[in-house]
């Protein structure tokens, strides 16, 4: 394995103070490819993130590369209230993208999600221009479905990943 993934712990990964942490979220400079919104947007985001481990069993999983012991990004399920279905998501910094990271990682979460939770379908909700994405889930077997719901009708794709 090129990775471990664990539970996130966005301090002792980054390094970084929670109040440094809530102030880089909100200003959209940490992490980069997300904007949050004010600081109390970045409290339920990161409340969220942790909390739903308590709540529905399951969660996101920070990505470590091991060669490096950096911290690449995170992959894990999500279902949001809003989410009509169970997402599989990724996130990768910069620099760690078209190395394979993500895609070990979700094979991962999607055996940990379908042997051990018993899901038999997960969808990925991706940017119809994140190219990088869609050629991730078509890697891993999933397929376009244009028929399924999006989280607030949102003009997403939805790729649908089966047992």
């Amino acid at each position: 394995a090129r990775l471990f993934a664990r539970l996130p712990t966005v301090m002792q990964a980054t390094g970084l103070g929670r109040s440094t942490i809530y102030r880089l979220v909100a200003t959209g400079a940490f992490p980069r490819p997300v904007h949050l919104g004010p600081r109390a947007v970045a409290w339920r985001w990161l409340g969220y993130d942790v909390g739903q481990w308590g709540l529905l069993g399951f969660g996101s999983w920070a990505i470590e590369e091991l060669k490096s012991s950096a911290f690449a990004g995170q992959v894990g399920l999500n279902r949001p209230e809003n989410f009509p279905e169970t997402e599989l998501g990724w996130l990768l910094f910069d620099g760690y993208e078209g190395r394979g990271l993500a895609s070990e990682a979700a094979t991962l979460v999607c055996r940990f999600a379908f042997e051990s939770l018993g899901l038999t379908t997960l969808v990925s909700y991706i940017d119809p221009g994140n190219h990088r994405s869609i050629r991730l889930a078509e890697r891993l077997g999933a397929t376009l479905d244009a028929d399924a719901s999006t989280p607030d009708g949102d003009a997403c794709l939805v790729y649908r990943h089966s047992r």
